[in-house]
């Protein structure tokens, strides 16, 4: 059974997680948000990255863990906690969380350390705008946007006054700097073997 939802109403997660269809979607800024099929080299740039970070963390004696969607991932502000005050649920192509207390309920609660977003039509402004401004006021420490369209990496780092870099993008041939691994380097090469 498909819900029927005002899209001009503002949610909370308390609201979210009574729909029980199977429509992905998200809440930003308590908007729902839509989210379609991704194409299929959007899922294999996901594998691709995934792989490579959860190599990472075994080398890192797995003091952090990798996941990728769909999984919510609750974004509170002003340290509020009740679900009922919790307007952004994002589901993130992938994330990565080296504190372990922020899982529970099946959820992320807080700021992952990493946060990829792999651009597809759909959702293209969404990632470079929107989410960019959002996981920058939530306290994501490094984010990702991909593009299987142009090969490339652009990654952002938060700065010491809360926000990100100007970003640097990384193409084909070169290595991609993983900050929340101490510069550890994926080969984009190894992001767009296709």
């Amino acid at each position: 059974m498909e819900l029927s939802l005002d899209l001009t109403k503002r949610y909370t997660l308390a609201d979210y997680i009574t729909w029980m269809d199977d429509v992905r979607r998200e809440l930003i800024d308590g908007f729902v948000s839509i989210m379609a099929a991704p194409h299929i080299l959007h899922a294999k740039v996901s594998s691709n990255i995934v792989w490579r970070l959860e190599h990472t963390v075994r080398n890192n004696n797995g003091i952090c863990e990798v996941y990728y969607a769909p999984v919510d991932v609750c974004l509170p502000e002003n340290g509020e906690t009740a679900d009922n005050k919790i307007y952004n649920v994002v589901q993130p192509d992938i994330f990565v969380v080296c504190d372990k207390e922020k899982l529970f309920n099946g959820k992320c609660y807080g700021a992952p350390d990493m946060i990829v977003e792999i651009l597809s039509p759909s959702n293209r402004k969404k990632d470079l705008v929107t989410k960019l401004l959002l996981y920058q006021k939530a306290g994501v420490r490094e984010y990702w946007i991909a593009s299987h369209k142009s090969k490339t990496v652009t990654a952002y780092i938060l700065q010491d006054n809360g926000e990100y870099n100007d970003g640097t993008e990384y193409i084909t041939g070169e290595k991609v700097p993983v900050y929340i691994f101490d510069g550890y380097l994926i080969s984009m090469d190894e992001i767009f073997n296709f």
